[in-house]
C-alpha cells in the first residue's frame, strides 16, 4: 500500500489553448498548494508528477487537458430559471451577473460551480465547464515539502471531507455545525472554529 504524503508546493500555472500560453494562478513559497497524496483530492496526473520529488525539486511539466478538466463541451451551457437565483422573492441582480461564478448544489447534492454568461428576461445562461476545460495545464515551480502524511494531518482531512470537526459530544451530536458545545468535546475551545 502507498503512503499517504503530505506535499506542498509553489508553482505558476498556465493555461495553454490554442497555442496561447496564459498565466492563471501562482503559490508562492509562502503560500503554497498543500495537499495529501492517495486522496484524490487533486488532479491525478498533477500528484503522479510530484510524488515522487523531494523537498527542493524543480519542475516544469504539462498535463493535457484530457487529464485535467476535459475538452470544453457547448453541451454544459444551460439555461437555468431566473426564480431559482431569488432571495426573499427578488432577483440577486447583485450577485447574478456576466461573468460571476455561481456556486450551484446538483440534483444529487454535489456542489458545482458555474458561469453566468448571460442574464435574460426568463432564465440566466449558465457555464458549468470548469474555467480550465479545452486546457492544458503548465505547472512550473519547486517542491516546498514532501514527506510521509502524520495521522493527525490525515485525521484532519478526513474531517474537513466529512463537513464536520470530529466533534463527538452528545450536546451536537458530533456534528457540531454552528453549535458550540464548549471546551469539554476536545474540539480545542468550541465546535468548527
Amino acid at each position: 500500500m502507498e503512503t499517504n504524503k503530505y506535499i506542498t508546493v509553489a508553482y505558476k500555472l498556465y493555461a495553454i489553448e490554442d497555442g496561447e500560453r496564459d498565466f492563471t494562478e501562482e503559490a508562492t513559497t509562502e503560500h503554497p498548494f498543500q495537499f495529501i497524496s492517495g486522496l484524490g483530492l487533486t488532479l491525478e496526473a498533477f500528484e503522479n508528477q510530484l510524488k515522487d520529488l523531494n523537498a527542493g525539486d524543480k519542475f516544469d511539466f504539462t498535463i493535457a487537458c484530457t487529464e485535467a478538466y476535459g475538452e470544453y463541451d457547448e453541451d454544459h451551457v444551460i439555461d437555468l430559471p431566473k426564480d431559482i437565483f431569488l432571495i426573499d422573492g427578488k432577483f440577486d441582480e447583485t450577485r447574478i451577473k456576466e461573468g460571476a461564478i455561481v456556486p450551484l448544489m446538483t440534483a444529487e447534492g454535489q456542489h458545482i460551480n458555474g458561469s453566468v454568461v448571460e442574464v435574460k428576461d426568463d432564465v440566466v445562461v449558465m457555464d458549468m465547464n470548469h474555467p480550465l476545460a479545452g486546457c492544458d495545464l503548465n505547472f512550473v515551480g519547486e517542491v516546498v515539502t514532501n514527506r510521509p502524511a502524520t495521522n493527525e494531518e490525515l485525521a484532519e482531512m478526513a474531517r474537513m471531507m466529512s463537513g464536520g470537526c470530529g466533534c463527538s459530544c452528545d450536546s451536537c451530536g458530533g456534528g457540531c455545525g454552528d453549535h458550540d458545545c464548549g471546551d469539554d468535546c476536545g474540539c480545542e475551545g468550541g465546535c468548527c472554529h
